[in-house]
């Protein structure tokens, strides 16, 4: 099930190196063991190894300066430290240092199989998602996602690659949607064949049937041809269906069948076509609101709704505005020929209190702007449009009185970012324990659990 992923043991007691081996053999782990740190420094230079689990008080080398030095060479590789002198600052300094875990003795060894696999988990998705940076990386790319918000739909968008199930992403016009729909057939098997995409509310519904669909010669008048349509011309690859909220209902039942038969029937064709597709819509509509009233079918949601993911809009994720402008100004600026361009620290702070209702999509207007009509290399804020001043981003007090589940998720979220992310170490700090951090982690939708119940073993 792990695919005998290697664990490197440094503990200087004979007898627990001998237990963690056993224990960890068990459980099916490859197991490379280490009577100290300067031991263990020399196994992570000859060996590949997924996880090391390390005593913190040893002779030559203790457990705290071999995570520093693990940091330093192998920042990939988690660290679990297990000791007998455990405290809460002792803890804090660790995980500050880098350290995935932090388990003082006596504590049971399902406790530490639990800290290994979440860890191993947590690794195998960092390097999914560094592919997945890489492979848009080899193209060009306006995605960014620095905010934890962002990278949780970058990690979605890994994770639904290399299934063929429809994907429907949901978020407000100008977060990047069709961005997102290259990037997942990119990482897709299909990637190499046909990306289309339509725009549903872009087209007459006389002329989008055609378009999707295609048609024989004589269909229609001006059929003079047989054509064929979008899913004909994408067969192998990815069909991206934009705003398909706005898809007319008379032809929501035709979708229904590529998604159901795999088969397209084209106007005036007697017999239907298989193709082999598979399709990602988009939508800033509210889908099940539309099945309520009639105007989406109920059947075509469910069966386009199989991985939905919301892409969050840019007021909820400004850790990426930054990032973004950089990007922006590198993009255009080779473009417009004026390179090396910076904003000015009073424009900056505009652009971080206006309210982006067109999302990425303005700010990459707003940035287009200012360099063709700027005339220094550091723009200001006489470069910037009057709406930038006239909306800014509401307040937290602005927006009305907070609930108790909304001051609970904002401390919940602010604790993982104190500790860069470790659950085990928000948990401590937070006062509960790890079972009831990943329910609330889960109900507020900040993380998937990673952990589960099970029979407790002895303690060590």
């Amino acid at each position: 099930m792990n695919d005998r992923q290697t664990i490197l043991v440094a503990e200087d007691d004979d007898e627990m190196r001998r237990l963690l081996e056993e224990v960890l053999n068990e459980a099916s782990y490859r197991v490379l063991t280490a009577g100290d740190g300067a031991d263990a420094l020399e196994q992570l230079g000859r060996h590949e190894v997924d996880a090391i689990v390390t005593d913190l008080r040893m002779p030559r080398m203790e457990g705290d300066a071999l995570l520093a030095e693990v940091r330093r060479c192998r920042p990939d590789v988690p660290v679990i430290v297990i000791t007998a002198f455990g405290s809460i600052e002792s803890a804090i300094d660790l995980i500050k240092g880098g350290a995935y875990h932090y388990l003082t003795k006596p504590f049971r060894m399902e406790e530490l199989l639990l800290s290994v696999a979440a860890a191993l988990r947590e690794r195998r998705l960092m390097q999914e998602l560094a592919r997945l940076r890489t492979a848009y990386s080899e193209g060009p790319t306006d995605i960014v996602a620095e905010s934890l918000a962002m990278q949780r739909v970058l990690e979605t968008i890994a994770r639904a690659a290399p299934a063929d199930s429809p994907v429907l992403l949901l978020g407000e016009s100008g977060t990047g949607k069709e961005l997102l729909a290259r990037a997942l057939h990119t990482r897709s098997p299909r990637f190499g064949r046909p990306f289309l995409a339509v725009n549903c509310a872009a087209i007459p519904e006389t002329l989008l049937e055609s378009q999707l669909f295609g048609h024989r010669k004589g269909a229609f008048t001006d059929a003079r041809e047989s054509r064929p349509g979008l899913f004909q011309q994408a067969d192998g690859g990815t069909v991206f269906l934009d705003e398909i909220g706005d898809m007319p209902l008379v032809l929501q039942p035709k979708l229904l069948r590529v998604l159901q038969e795999k088969e397209v029937h084209p106007l005036g064709a007697r017999e239907p076509v298989p193709v082999d597709v598979r399709i990602v819509a988009a939508t800033h509509r509210d889908l099940a609101a539309l099945t309520g009233t009639g105007r989406f079918r109920e059947d075509l949601f469910y069966r386009l709704n199989v991985i939905p993911v919301r892409i969050p809009p840019l007021r909820e994720r400004m850790d990426d505005l930054l990032p973004l402008l950089a990007h922006l100004l590198e993009k255009h600026g080779r473009r417009l020929e004026r390179p090396g361009c910076a904003v000015s620290k009073e424009a900056l702070d505009v652009l971080q209190r206006y309210g982006w209702p067109g999302n990425v999509r303005e700010l990459e207007n707003v940035v287009e702007r200012a360099l063709v009509l700027g005339r220094d290399e550091i723009l200001g804020i006489d470069d910037l449009p009057e709406a930038i001043f006239a909306r800014p981003r509401p307040s937290p007090a602005e927006q009305g009185p907070l609930t108790v589940a909304e001051i609970e998720r904002d401390h919940i979220l602010r604790t993982l970012r104190s500790v860069g992310g470790n659950k085990a170490a928000a948990a401590r700090l937070l006062g509960v324990d790890r079972k009831t951090l990943y329910r609330k982690l889960e109900l507020y939708r900040l993380a998937a659990p990673d952990d589960a119940g099970g029979p407790e073993p002895p303690q060590v």
